[in-house]
């Protein structure tokens, strides 16, 4: 699950109820702290359940769900890897015929 600039979550259909699931165990685990009660073993089996979910959604992801997933807006990019491993970066772009691909990123370091 990514999130947008604004920091909400960008769900994919298959994923909403692994995030709704994730949310309650967010929301128990504040109303706990709220309250000072001990639900640990609960939180700790919503937990486990959230990572068998987890598992069970991308292990059967359909072809048209791992585009989506390929596709997804908030998936670190090439520039993304690229600034994070190279303190200078000059892209270049375009081609003979004046076009520039966005798919197709080279540059100097």
């Amino acid at each position: 699950m990514a999130h947008s600039p604004d920091r909400r979550p960008i769900l994919l259909d298959f994923e909403k109820p692994l995030a709704e699931l994730e949310s309650r165990i967010i929301q128990i685990r504040e109303l706990a702290e709220e309250n000072e009660v001990d639900v640990s073993g609960e939180i700790r089996q919503l937990e486990e359940r959230a990572l068998q979910l987890r598992q069970e959604i991308f292990s059967s992801l359909s072809p048209l769900q791992r585009m989506q997933v390929a596709r997804h807006p908030r998936r670190p990019s090439t520039l993304d890897y690229i600034q994070a491993i190279c303190d200078e970066w000059m892209e270049l772009h375009g081609d003979r015929g004046g076009h520039d691909d966005p798919a197709v990123v080279g540059g100097v370091a």
